[in-house]
C-alpha cells in the first residue's frame, strides 16, 4: 500500500521532522521571556537566563500590575480589539451577503465588488490615509484605530466564498415563508456560517491587538494607547517617560524582567482566545477559500 512504501514513510518523518522544529520555533521564544519574567534581577541583567527562572520571583509582575499606566493600556487595548472587531464582522457579514449574489439578483454586483478590490491591489498611503483620518475628526480617538480598517477585502473574500457554500434552497425557503434579507442573514446565514465568522473574528482580533503604529501616529496622548503602542514606546524605543513610567520605579527593578512580564501579559487574551476559536480556523480557511 501506499501508505506503508519507504519513500511515504521517509516523507512522514521529514514532515514530523520539521513541524517539530517549527514548533519549537514558536515555543521557545515565549518560554524564554517567561523565565526571564519570574528571573531575579541579577539573573536577567547578567543575561544567564535560557528556559528555566534562575532566582525566582515574582516581582516583576507585582511591579507590572501595579502599574496603572500598563492597566489602562491593557483596557484600551481590549476595548481597541472588542470594538475593531465586532464592527469588523458586522461590515464584513453585510458586504459578504450581497456580494454573494449573483448579477441577476443583485445587478451592479460587480462594480460594487471593485470597490473593495482596487484598495486591496492600490494603497493610498500613509499621509493621505492621515489627512483623511484627520479631516473627518477621529484623530485622537478610538475611532482612527478601528474604522479606517474595518472592512479588509482578504477577509471579505473568505468571507463572502463562505457564503457561497450555504444551499440556496436554504435562502429560497424563508424568502418563501416572508422572510427579507436581514432576517434570512441573521437568521438562516449566520448560523451555518459559524466556522467563517470565527476564522474572521480570529484574524481581526490578532490584527487588532498586535498593531501599534496607528495608535502612534493618530494618538497624541500616551493615557490613550493601547497595549501595543504602549510596550513598543517602552520597550522598543526605551522611553518609559512617554509612556507615564516613573523613573524612581525603574531605578528599583530590573527593567528586562518587567519588560518581560508585560510582554507575556500581553500575549496572554490571545492565547486564552485561541483555544476556543481553534476547532473552526482551518474550516473557516478550507471553506472559505473555495469558490461553492
Amino acid at each position: 500500500m501506499r501508505h506503508r512504501s519507504p519513500s511515504y514513510k521517509l516523507f512522514s518523518i521529514c514532515n514530523a521532522v520539521a513541524l517539530a522544529a517549527l514548533g519549537l520555533l514558536c515555543v521557545l521564544p515565549v518560554a524564554h521571556v517567561f523565565a526571564v519574567s519570574l528571573s531575579s534581577r541579577a539573573a536577567a541583567t547578567a543575561n544567564i537566563v535560557n528556559f528555566w527562572p534562575i532566582g525566582f520571583t515574582l516581582d516583576a509582575y507585582g511591579q507590572t500590575l501595579a502599574n496603572t499606566h500598563f492597566l489602562r493600556a491593557l483596557a484600551n487595548g481590549i476595548g481597541r480589539t472588542v470594538l475593531g472587531t465586532g464592527i469588523s464582522i458586522v461590515i464584513l457579514m453585510l458586504a459578504a451577503y450581497a456580494l454573494s449574489k449573483s448579477d441577476r439578483k443583485f445587478a451592479g454586483r460587480s462594480v460594487y465588488a471593485w470597490f473593495f478590490v482596487v484598495p486591496m491591489l492600490f494603497g493610498g498611503g500613509m499621509i493621505p490615509t492621515y489627512l483623511v483620518v484627520k479631516e473627518t475628526g477621529l484623530l485622537n480617538t478610538i475611532w482612527a484605530l478601528v474604522i479606517p480598517g474595518a472592512a479588509s477585502a482578504y477577509l471579505l473574500i473568505l468571507m463572502l466564498n463562505f457564503f457561497r457554500t450555504v444551499p440556496i434552497e436554504l435562502e429560497e425557503a424563508a424568502l418563501i415563508d416572508g422572510a427579507g434579507h436581514f432576517t434570512t442573514l441573521f437568521r438562516v446565514y449566520l448560523p451555518v456560517s459559524m466556522a467563517g465568522i470565527a476564522t474572521i473574528s480570529l484574524f481581526e482580533m490578532v490584527a487588532h491587538w498586535n498593531s501599534w503604529f496607528d495608535g502612534m501616529i493618530y494618538l497624541k496622548n500616551p493615557k490613550d494607547y493601547p497595549l501595543a503602542t504602549f510596550l513598543q514606546s517602552v520597550i522598543g524605543k526605551e522611553n518609559f517617560q512617554e509612556a507615564g513610567i516613573q523613573a524612581e520605579d525603574v531605578a528599583n527593578i530590573s527593567s528586562r524582567t518587567v519588560k518581560a512580564s508585560q510582554i507575556f501579559i500581553g500575549a496572554l487574551p490571545i492565547l486564552a482566545v485561541y483555544p476556543f476559536l481553534q476547532k473552526y480556523f482551518v474550516k473557516g480557511i478550507v471553506l472559505g477559500s473555495v469558490k461553492g
